[in-house]
């Protein structure tokens, strides 16, 4: 149960709870923290939809740690407002800041569907698996009225290249037409984001994502369709959610999950500050013990950036993490097959002509 300090103000409906200074913006001058009046004169954030006309949509993912090789990004910031996001530092680039910026103000890249055809067409690209929300939910809130998404699906379908999808949203279960055709041609598969079966928690820490039993719906809806699907337990949290992990995998894998990955929090850049602001409001009297074991995650810093020990980290605590792991997928039938995708019916569809069969 959230225990913020009963004189500091606390925003439940999002994740940041303030907006640090854009790294690239050296002259920029941002009312970080409200303090004594200005509590009364703050105003309720409301989502402001940014509409781009996008150069590039597929990105190459040089990360050897990732497990993915190209990314396509529909949308730029997150609705959702998870605390903990890695993709905060990124909004930076669009001249935002990593906070409150970052859940309220969403880049939305209209011509997407445009640019991966043009992307499908080129003669230079080799059919690849492309994971849909590498970097922001593809199926965020505005994704509903929008239905960018959906169209990628359809593009992939049409192309026959094969797509991964991860979210933590339900709508991802509007698009099952869709996903059952890719699935037919195996090419494709469904990762649910579920960090803890803990709902008071996921209000303060995921605040505008659907429930954890909405996201095992998913599970059990995609599995019962024959639809290859896993879950991403990620990030663990020591001291928050890191004792979730067993009844995470245990409830996916009676839905229907054949797969399981985790990731150790990491915050590098504007999430640090961001992520021990909320920490300290948001769980005061458990504050410094989970920044404590965060830091022991990473050789004593919070912002670890090697590769091969960033995502899952190091040292006893984190390989108690690690054992634990892999002794309940073990347990529960998790990753016991390798993920087997089709590349060999991608197809060119030049603009004017039907496809052959």
């Amino acid at each position: 149960m959230i225990n913020q300090r009963a004189n500091e103000r606390f925003d439940k409906g999002r994740g940041a709870q303030f907006n640090p200074k854009n790294r690239f913006l050296k002259g920029e001058y941002v009312q970080e923290h409200p303090e004594a009046i200005d509590d009364w004169e703050v105003e309720e954030r409301k989502t402001e939809y940014i509409f781009d006309d996008s150069k590039t949509l597929v990105n190459k993912v040089t990360s050897p740690d990732v497990g993915m090789m190209f990314s396509a990004n529909p949308y730029q910031g997150c609705e959702h407002g998870c605390i903990y996001c890695y993709a905060r530092n990124s909004h930076e680039y669009w001249g935002y800041s990593a906070g409150v910026d970052f859940e309220s103000r969403i880049v939305v890249k209209k011509n997407a569907p445009q640019l991966l055809k043009k992307f499908f067409e080129n003669p230079n690209w080799e059919p690849s698996v492309i994971s849909l929300s590498g970097n922001t939910d593809c199926y965020q809130p505005i994704e509903r009225r929008m239905r960018i998404t959906r169209k990628l699906l359809e593009i992939c379908l049409e192309y026959r290249n094969p797509v991964g999808i991860l979210t933590k949203n339900a709508l991802v279960l509007r698009d099952l037409d869709i996903i059952k055709e890719l699935n037919r041609l195996n090419l494709v598969r469904v990762f649910s984001s579920i960090t803890s079966l803990d709902e008071d928690l996921r209000r303060v820490l995921e605040p505008r994502t659907a429930s954890y039993r909405s996201r095992l719906k998913v599970v059990e809806t995609l599995a019962k369709n024959g639809v290859p699907t896993g879950i991403m337990n990620a990030p663990l949290i020591p001291g928050l959610n890191d004792m979730h992990m067993h009844d995470v995998l245990k409830a996916s894998a009676e839905a229907g999950a054949k797969w399981a990955g985790y990731t150790v929090v990491r915050l590098n850049g504007a999430i640090g500050p961001i992520f021990k602001d909320w920490l300290f409001k948001a769980f005061p009297d458990r504050a410094e013990k989970v920044w404590g074991q965060i830091a022991a995650c990473h050789e004593g810093q919070v912002n670890d950036s090697r590769w091969g020990n960033r995502m899952v980290g190091d040292g006893k605590f984190a390989e108690l993490i690690r054992t634990q792991f892999h002794l309940y997928c073990k347990k529960y039938g998790l990753n016991q097959t390798e993920m087997e995708w089709n590349t060999s019916s991608f197809r060119r569809i030049k603009h004017g002509q039907l496809p052959l069969f």
